[in-house]
């Protein structure tokens, strides 16, 4: 679903910059799990596993961080639901954005 929404260039620097705080939030939290996976007695067996789990994460990471202004609203609210974002993040927008995403979250 999409939504036209008009992004002032001041929300546009406060979306970009909580959308890459989130994403890294995410992959920093991924290369942990990594980490932890690999340390210790790795078997072929957990290499193949290791890669299964890898290639299912980057397929929901390159789905979910998709920064088109038409959809940024569901992504934050996927975010915040997931723990990636808070709300403080995206102190700023407009009030409009904030509660559709608040609504969102809620649903």
């Amino acid at each position: 679903m999409q939504v036209d929404i008009e992004w002032s260039k001041t929300e546009k620097a406060i979306a970009k910059l909580a959308f890459d705080k989130a994403y890294e939030r995410e992959i920093n939290a991924l290369l942990g799990e990594v980490r932890e996976k690999v340390s210790g007695t790795f078997t072929l067996q957990d290499m193949w596993n290791l890669h299964d789990y890898l290639s299912a994460k980057r397929h929901d990471i390159d789905g979910k961080y998709d920064y088109r202004y038409s959809v940024l609203i569901f992504v934050f609210a996927q975010l915040v639901r997931e723990g990636w974002l808070s709300l403080n993040d995206l102190d700023g927008l407009d009030e409009k954005k904030l509660t559709r995403v608040i609504a969102l979250v809620n649903m």
